[in-house]
């Protein structure tokens, strides 16, 4: 393929409600999303940063600036463009890996446009549809939260995910144990709020058989997370600590993550995320699909993603309206608990360009017809 130029929009959505974990509480989501043009097709990617670099050292400002100094002339130097040679090509940049992802999402999502191939068959689905879970955030009163997590199940998730925090861990646990029954499939996220010092506090959480409990301590504490599995009952599953199939070899074979949570952006990337779960397969090691508030463009390849074999938990891929009164593209519903798999070239879908307009604050588009 041959890159004609690369246009980076920013795009505010609001979100339908607060959503607030440990790290803080987003109100709307200032999403930068990537559009490539080649000779033969456009592709879109969605860059998974957020506004502040809370969740991780990345942020939205930081992404575009990155991308537009030295990821796309990287690859406007590249002679024969796929898919397969971005990594390589910003490989000699380090981290930045949403950023990267997004390049790389809308390169693959041309490249397979142009040959009229889905997103899922690229990357070896075996679903048509996913199960769906959904993430409730720390809310203000166990009352709400009960309220919420009673809503969502009339709805028809298949798996809760309570965040958690200091202060706010076994009460909020015991209160939705108690109302809906052990039947309910539950897992607890704490992106990083504690550490290997919490672990008798954390093996409070045992008797309510969770599925898992996510990312407990720091992104680097990959001894921590193995000292804490050995000293609770309940599965330790990393997130933030997965940023490469390496990384994800490592926690494994240290006994730091009996289940792992692949997001794409997180690691660099669709392709990447291939590799993590096959490596998860190879050695028995469950995984799921996160979610990091995605428009339909983000959420259409997340659940191409967890349409893949090794994905055996519900992920993160909730409907649209979980999120957002109205999603860039058509929305992703919920039918019996799950998603459908779009089945059109690349994506799937595509932004609705009235609805585009009305969110988007700012567009740069970067020409590479000279290079």
């Amino acid at each position: 393929m041959k890159l004609q130029g690369v246009e980076l929009r920013r795009i505010s959505m609001p979100l339908v409600s607060p959503f607030r974990t440990s790290f803080g509480t987003e109100n709307s989501r200032d999403v930068l999303l990537v559009r490539v043009v080649t000779g033969d097709a456009e592709g879109w990617g969605e860059c998974v940063a957020m506004t502040d670099p809370r969740y991780s050292s990345e942020y939205t400002e930081a992404a575009a600036d990155v991308l537009r100094r030295y990821l796309i002339p990287a690859l406007a130097a590249v002679p024969r463009l796929d898919a397969y040679a971005v990594g390589p090509a910003l490989e000699q940049f380090k981290g930045h890996r949403m950023a990267k992802a997004a390049l790389e999402t809308a390169v693959l999502d041309a490249e397979l446009r142009s040959q009229d191939r889905p997103l899922s068959r690229e990357l070896g689905a075996v679903h048509d549809r996913v199960p769906c879970g959904v993430s409730v955030g720390i809310m203000s009163s166990i009352g709400e939260l009960l309220d919420a997590v009673g809503g969502y199940l009339d709805a028809g998730y298949v798996r809760i995910k309570l965040k958690i925090e200091p202060g706010w861990d076994v009460e909020p646990v015991r209160a939705v144990r108690e109302r809906y029954g052990d039947d309910v499939l539950l897992q607890v996220d704490a992106n990083t709020a504690y550490t290997v010092g919490d672990a008798r506090h954390l093996a409070r959480l045992d008797p309510f058989g969770l599925l898992l409990i996510e990312q407990p301590l720091d992104e680097e504490d990959i001894l921590g997370h193995a000292e804490l599995a050995r000293r609770i009952s309940t599965p330790v599953c990393l997130d933030e600590s997965i940023t490469s199939a390496r990384t994800a070899a490592a926690a494994i074979t240290l006994g730091a993550a009996a289940i792992v949570n692949v997001k794409p952006g997180r690691v660099g990337g669709y392709l990447e995320a291939r590799r993590i779960h096959d490596l998860c397969v190879a050695h028995g090691v469950p995984v799921w699909c996160g979610g990091m508030l995605e428009t339909g463009l983000g959420r259409a390849a997340n659940v191409a993603l967890a349409a893949l074999p090794g994905f055996t938990l519900p992920g993160d891929t909730s409907a649209s309206d979980r999120y957002y009164r109205t999603d860039v593209t058509e929305p992703f519903v919920l039918e019996e608990g799950h998603l459908r798999v779009p089945t059109g070239a690349g994506l799937g879908v595509s932004p609705v360009p009235e609805i585009l307009d009305e969110v988007t604050v700012s567009t740069e588009w970067i020409p590479l017809g000279s290079h």
